[in-house]
């Protein structure tokens, strides 16, 4: 398994009247065919992380190495143009335009990343018909349940077929049985030799990840990869 992903000495700090040190020192690798939970506290750091690997939001020093090279975050078109290609989002609270079906959430993704039309539904089909959910493909985000919605979700960060999935507390919002359904979904997207990383309070689903980093105050506590 290659190391797609290094982080060195990443550090991230925001201002308001006082500095505020979100993350300090963090060094990581994720590879691929594996998926990594990342937990602790509220204010840990957890989803600073997540938008810093999502080229969401930048570090205030440290470097990161995406797939050998080092990202270079004044290139705001180039990492964007990562982020639609190779870089999955889920969200805990879905995110899902309300005016459009499920389908049209799902393709809208691949029509966004340069897909036409036709192949952005023929794809959207596909998923949505893997992850059970054909029959429910022509109704609205408000007619179908939490699970249901984060399905959707999930669909759309595949459509564009992502080598990383980053996912913020995807289970956050959901009842116990829905999010274990959910959480099955993830777990077999790593067989597609893909890095999913998400972040959650939930210790027993973190259990079931191959590596488990824990953070507080902005630092990693510990890292428990279960293949070293």
């Amino acid at each position: 398994m290659n190391k797609y992903i290094v982080l060195k000495k990443i550090s991230k700090n925001y201002f308001s009247k006082n500095r505020i040190k979100a993350l300090s020192n963090i060094n990581l690798n994720f590879q691929t065919g594996k998926i990594y939970s990342i937990t602790g506290p509220s204010g840990s750091g957890k989803s600073t992380l997540l938008n810093i690997l999502s080229l969401i939001d930048k570090p205030s020093s440290g470097q990161f190495f995406f797939e050998n090279k080092e990202i270079d975050f004044q290139k705001k078109d180039e990492n964007d143009n990562i982020r639609s290609n190779k870089i999955g989002i889920i969200y805990q609270s879905y995110n899902l335009l309300p005016d459009f079906t499920a389908l049209e959430n799902i393709s809208l993704s691949g029509l966004a990343s340069g897909k036409s039309l036709k192949n952005s539904e023929s794809e959207a089909k596909k998923i949505i018909s893997s992850l059970g959910l054909l029959k429910r493909s022509h109704h609205y985000p408000s007619e179908l349940s939490g699970g249901e919605n984060q399905r959707i979700a999930i669909a759309r960060a595949l459509i564009n077929q992502p080598k990383i999935i980053l996912a913020d507390e995807p289970t956050g919002n959901l009842d116990y049985f829905a999010a274990k359904k959910v959480f099955k979904i993830l777990l077999n997207l790593k067989k597609t030799n893909r890095i999913i990383i998400f972040a959650t309070h939930n210790r027993e689903f973190a259990k079931l990840s191959d590596c488990k980093i824990d953070m507080i105050d902005g630092k990693i506590k510990s890292v428990n990869d279960k293949f070293k």
